[in-house]
């Protein structure tokens, strides 16, 4: 598990109790690489014939994809991987589940996102994959909000090649008019960051997400939560992807054995405590 920082990421914890459960000799070990370190930490992690695969996390996703062999087509589309596996021909191939596990958590929660209008604030790897899911999932219009615009507009435009839906870059991260607003930055990581939106311009109805695994509920989710509005955390996007991430690296029973039963993953990372902050349970 490679992320910069490190200690927000929860994904060690979930493979680690399945592994030990169903007895599998493996363990996932969380790395703190630096950017400048991302190439040389692949390379040498991979050198290791008991390397299975890796999962990162910020900010390593879309500059992982320029460092494979092979991309899957969901990593092609979102440029960005969150998952690298090496193949029986020593190949190295990507794949981003980042996006499949925030629409099967919404649609967990009953939070309905087609036909919706959505801002998205980030433009990153995680950003894009949810992006992507979104636009195939449905919905009507997407505004991509980042403080580098270069790649907020480049997201834009990849989205509106591929799917017939309205996109836009949103020169401000005003929250007014949007049916669903999600950050999908890094903002809220540390205690002294602003708010990714302006809480009191959040509408009456929005659904608000933080994808964010630390801190939660989050300062963004407190403040929507105190306007009476909907909220989605980042808990149930990692644990619905796990399975994924298992299968692509070809532990199949550990995958089985979260999608029969994921109920000790969402114990583990999703207390019970937090989880009437979600309305609606499908």
């Amino acid at each position: 598990m490679v992320a910069d920082p490190i200690d927000q990421v929860r994904t060690p914890e979930i493979f680690n109790q399945v592994f030990e459960q169903l007895g599998i000799d493996a363990v996932m070990v969380p790395l703190h690489v630096k950017a400048g370190h991302l190439t040389g930490t692949i390379r040498s992690v991979f050198e290791s014939p008991t390397t299975r695969g890796m999962v990162l996390s910020i900010p390593h996703k879309t500059a992982a994809a320029q460092l494979v062999d092979h991309l899957t087509a969901g990593a092609q589309v979102a440029n960005s991987v969150n998952a690298i596996r090496r193949n029986a021909d020593g190949s190295l191939e990507g794949a981003q589940f980042d996006g499949i596990g925030f629409v099967e958590s919404m649609d967990r929660y009953s939070m309905d996102y087609r036909d919706k209008s959505v801002l998205l604030i980030g433009a990153g790897g995680a950003a894009s994959a949810i992006c992507t899911a979104l636009a195939e999932g449905g919905v009507s219009s997407l505004a991509i909000f980042d403080v580098d615009t270069v790649k907020a507009e480049a997201l834009a435009q990849a989205i509106a090649q591929r799917y017939p839906i309205r996109t836009a870059v949103q020169v401000n991260n005003d929250p007014a008019g949007f049916d669903v607003v999600i950050n999908a930055s890094p903002m809220g990581l540390k205690d002294s960051d602003p708010l990714p939106v302006p809480a009191e311009r959040i509408g009456e109805h929005t659904q608000v997400c933080d994808i964010l695994m630390k801190n939660q509920p989050t300062p963004l989710l407190r403040a929507a939560m105190a306007k009476g509005n909907a909220v989605l955390p980042g808990f149930d996007m990692l644990i619905l992807q796990s399975p994924l991430f298992l299968e692509f690296f070809g532990v199949k029973e550990a995958a089985d054995q979260l999608r029969k039963d994921d109920t000790p993953a969402r114990d583990l990372l999703f207390p019970h405590e937090l989880r009437s902050m979600v309305k609606s349970i499908a």
